[in-house]
């Protein structure tokens, strides 16, 4: 069975007109296709402040027909999106969910530090993505999210805030070959990689466009529409990922 997700990325939500309409154009886009997505994944920097009333303005505009799954970045805080977007009592604990999407495992995961931009997968995060997948069907196809790249993407941006500390995942994920790949945001630009022998994919931004070196000394390119990316899972267990602006 084809499982087709969408995913988003730094919307950063600010309650400034710019931010808003740009969440609201992707949004409708995917509401608006032809063929229905199975899932939406937003992987991380929902809010820009962490304020309540950000989340309670992404709550209203990813409200939508089919799932939409999140997890938290840097510039998220915990307490208040766990109210707001979980409808959960406010924490400070990591925030990881495992959702089931047309027979696939989609494990969203908290690499947040709060407080810093580079990401951590703390040790209990680690252990529960290990107890979950040892705990799914080997033939289950499995897909693990977080915000912060695990892998440096050649700009200095990016790179000073990336994961610390990536073998740990690593390690976990060496005896677990049903998860198909990793998807991360963070860096504001669609890039491919590998890590842990998977495909690494970075979902590009809603707010701005990063700019790489070879590309001009302004790193942030809030001309460029927002963008983002298509992920098609297939029965061989391979992963297709397509990219696309919104105008």
């Amino acid at each position: 069975m084809t499982v087709l997700l969408a995913q988003i990325s730094d919307l950063h939500l600010d309650g400034s007109e710019r931010a808003t309409e740009r969440a609201a154009r992707v949004m409708d886009h995917l509401r608006d296709l032809p063929h229905p997505i199975d899932a939406l994944l937003v992987t991380g920097d929902i809010a820009d402040h962490g304020t309540q009333s950000e989340y309670e303005e992404a709550a209203r505009l990813l409200s939508a027909p089919f799932p939409v799954l999140t997890c938290p970045g840097n510039h998220d805080v915990r307490p208040a999106y766990r109210k707001a977007l979980l409808g959960e009592a406010p924490g400070g604990q990591p925030i990881n969910q495992l959702h089931h999407v047309a027979g696939t495992a989609v494990l969203m995961c908290d690499s947040t530090i709060p407080g810093r931009d580079e990401g951590l997968l703390e040790q209990q995060t680690l252990d529960w993505i290990d107890t979950t997948l040892a705990g799914l069907p080997s033939s289950m196809p499995a897909l693990i999210a977080f915000h912060q790249p695990p892998v440096a993407l050649h700009h200095p941006l990016p790179d000073s805030g990336m994961l610390r500390r990536p073998e740990g995942l690593a390690a976990v994920l060496d005896a677990y070959p049903q998860v198909v790949a990793v998807i991360t945001g963070h860096a504001h630009t669609a890039a491919a990689s590998t890590f842990a022998g998977r495909p690494l994919i970075v979902g590009p931004a809603v707010t701005w466009t990063l700019r790489m070196p070879w590309e001009g000394d302004r790193p942030a390119d809030r001309d460029q529409p927002p963008a983002l990316a298509f992920h098609v899972l297939d029965d061989a267990y391979r992963l297709t990922t397509h990219f696309r602006v919104v105008l």
